[in-house]
């Protein structure tokens, strides 16, 4: 388990991501509720009773170290807009000596939804850059990914817009959101890349 994962907060100007709690359910049922239309290709919790599920299921994995959930708060009204995550926490196997050792060296940013009302705004921009700024800067990994599905061109555009670089595409890779094979876009950046990543993304947002 990351140490303090039910307790890391994100904050930014526009956002501000919590840890994900049984008491966001509500606010999670209408931020989804606002419109569906554009939940094609990324899986939303449905309903009072599959958002508790969805919650439930989040902070089980947190307690055992497989996530770390955010509930995404817009502070211009206080809203909870939408869910993130980072997931697939891997530290690798390296020698106690190997000058590339670290407590985590790969993450991914992904579980991300938002209402209709926050996408296309400075929320998932922001949101985004807080992510990787915390993964490299705090945690010191090596890699952040990002994936969606091959299909979604919407995602893949805005996940390029943040800098991230296209690996590759992983052929029938999951299950995708609407029920048929998924093959997944992989997009990273690198801790190498990350200072131009960052300056880019402070710049879109006008700092």
């Amino acid at each position: 388990m990351i140490e303090g994962a039910d307790r890391l907060v994100l904050e930014g100007e526009h956002v501000r991501l919590e840890p994900l709690a049984l008491s966001h359910v509500s606010a999670l049922v209408e931020a989804a509720d606002e419109s569906r239309e554009t939940y094609a290709w990324t899986w939303v919790p449905d309903g009072k009773e599959g958002t508790a599920a969805y919650t439930l299921e989040l902070i089980q994995w947190r307690r055992q170290g497989l996530v770390v959930p955010f509930a995404t708060v817009r502070k211009s009204d206080g809203r909870v807009v939408g869910a993130t995550r980072f997931m697939s926490i891997t530290s690798f196997d390296w020698p106690e000596r190997s000058p590339h050792r670290r407590t985590l060296d790969s993450v991914e940013i992904g579980g991300t939804w938002l209402a209709a009302s926050a996408q296309r705004t400075p929320v998932n921009t922001e949101a985004k850059y807080l992510m990787l700024r915390h993964a490299f800067e705090e945690w010191n990994v090596h890699r952040v990914e990002l994936l969606t599905d091959e299909r979604n061109e919407r995602s893949r555009r805005a996940i390029e817009r943040l800098g991230a670089k296209l690996d590759g595409v992983l052929r029938n890779h999951r299950m995708g959101a609407d029920l048929n094979l998924r093959s997944s876009a992989v997009y990273s950046v690198i801790e190498p890349e990350w200072p131009a990543v960052k300056a880019g993304l402070e710049r879109k947002l006008g700092r």
